[in-house]
């Protein structure tokens, strides 16, 4: 299993949200270049990083710093935020990102998805995010009627290699990951299965470990201190 750090961006800041509120808003380190090379000497490959902004309002107001991540580090940066074209995903993927994540327009334009699945194929990720077990969309600002299992078993029958879930819920609250959810998701469809949201200490990895998911997603457990992200790798990795 591979672990993602993850660095959230806004206004150009390295920050954490609580559940997704924007008004949470919460600056959480003073430079995202020397926070992923620390990522990356703590052993992380991949890293995972969010443009706010982006995927508030549907623009690349951030790429600059993830561009600067993928270029000037050796991680591979998975990529999300207001991700709605493929001149987008176009552009990102031509810029030294590896992999990138189509959020809302999964659920409202699948074609892009196939689109860039057959253009792309394993550089692509669809992003599930869900309160109550339905997908939200525009940022979270917006739920929709669509479970979450009904949406990974759509994507990855257009051929979707690459899923992240994240229930809301537990986005940014050290509560710890929403085992059963991600059970579901991941014998719902044949996709890579990513968790995101919740993480607090290493049971969470372990969890996702047994789970037989592919990775990941740690943010504000390594920002909080209550993961150590070396540890966590070696945990992900079968070397405790």
């Amino acid at each position: 299993m591979i672990i993602l750090p993850a660095i959230d961006i806004k206004d150009g800041q390295c920050v954490r949200l609580f559940k997704g509120d924007y008004s949470t808003v919460q600056k959480v380190a003073d430079s995202y270049m020397d926070t992923a090379k620390a990522f990356e000497q703590a052993g992380a490959e991949w890293i995972h990083m969010v443009d706010l902004d982006g995927a508030k309002d549907a623009s690349q107001q951030n790429k600059e710093i993830l561009i600067d991540v993928a270029k000037n580090t050796g991680l591979k940066v998975e990529v999300g935020g207001g991700i709605r074209s493929l001149d987008t995903v176009e552009m990102y993927l031509q810029s030294g990102i590896s992999r990138v994540i189509i959020g809302s327009a999964a659920v409202k334009d699948p074609q892009l998805v196939k689109d860039a699945v057959r253009e792309f194929g394993g550089r692509i990720a669809v992003g599930i995010d869900a309160k109550n077990g339905c997908v939200a969309t525009e940022g979270w600002l917006e739920t929709s009627d669509v479970y979450f299992t009904a949406l990974a078993r759509e994507m990855s029958g257009i051929g979707v290699e690459y899923i992240i879930f994240t229930d809301i819920s537990k986005d940014g609250t050290l509560s710890g990951v929403n085992a059963e959810q991600l059970e579901q998701i991941n014998t719902s469809c044949s996709a890579n299965i990513i968790a995101s949201g919740g993480v607090r200490s290493v049971d969470d990895i372990r969890i996702c470990k047994k789970l037989g998911l592919y990775g990941a997603i740690c943010g504000k457990s390594l920002y909080s201190g209550s993961l150590d992200l070396s540890e966590a790798i070696k945990i992900a990795h079968n070397e405790e």
